[in-house]
């Protein structure tokens, strides 16, 4: 059981969303061009590169909301698609939600991955069902919510997290596209798992493998 996170771990797991991202980049740009521009992965990997590049300057004594700014201005300068200021907004949300803190328990991971959710879906102005990255964010952070409330066990909480985003985004396979390039393929649309749902269902996977390896 790990009832603790603190912000040397976190940097740790974030590190590793970045090389995963890096690893599944073709895999992602390939979701993208069934349906989009089919750069996904490229921009997804600009981003986290971004944010891999800054960790390494970044001051040993920050807190859990200092480097989640840092990071979120890093990801926002690398990339101008509209995943930028989505990420951007959901690491700002949730970092602020852990303000002035080195050490987090599973009631601020919740409240973090809560308000990261929420930002994405006021910043990307789109609902459940619209086939975008919010179909992975919004019941996985109400799974990890859930869990949260019945144990103290940040792993448990984060492997129920990744079967949820793992099973929302199989869900938008036979979604209809409702927002981004997308949209105008009306019923084509259906049929092809939605490339930011996927690339969101990686990072819950990731923070959840990262963990137990700390």
């Amino acid at each position: 059981m790990k009832k603790e996170l603190n912000t040397n771990e976190f940097i740790q797991i974030i590190l590793s969303i970045c090389d995963n991202v890096e690893k599944e980049k073709d895999y992602l740009s390939e979701l993208d061009r069934a349906t989009g521009d089919g750069d996904h992965g490229v921009t997804m990997s600009i981003g986290w590169n971004a944010v891999k590049e800054k960790i390494t300057t970044l001051d040993d004594n920050l807190t859990f909301d200092k480097i989640c700014m840092q990071i979120a201005s890093s990801f926002l300068s690398a990339v101008g698609a509209s995943a930028g200021p989505l990420y951007a907004t959901a690491l700002m949300r949730g970092g602020a939600k852990l303000k002035d803190l080195f050490v987090i328990n599973s009631s601020h991971i919740s409240d973090f991955f809560e308000a990261a959710a929420n930002g994405i879906q006021d910043r990307g102005k789109a609902n459940l069902g619209d086939k975008t990255m919010l179909d992975v964010w919004l019941p996985t952070a109400e799974k990890i919510k859930e869990t949260s409330n019945n144990t103290e066990d940040i792993i448990e909480i984060l492997e129920k997290g990744s079967h949820a985003a793992n099973e929302s985004m199989l869900s938008t396979k036979e979604m209809l596209s409702k927002k981004g390039r997308s949209s105008k393929l009306g019923e084509r649309s259906r049929g092809h798992i939605d490339p930011g749902a996927a690339s969101s269902a990686l990072i819950f996977r990731t923070f959840h493998e990262a963990i137990q390896n700390l």
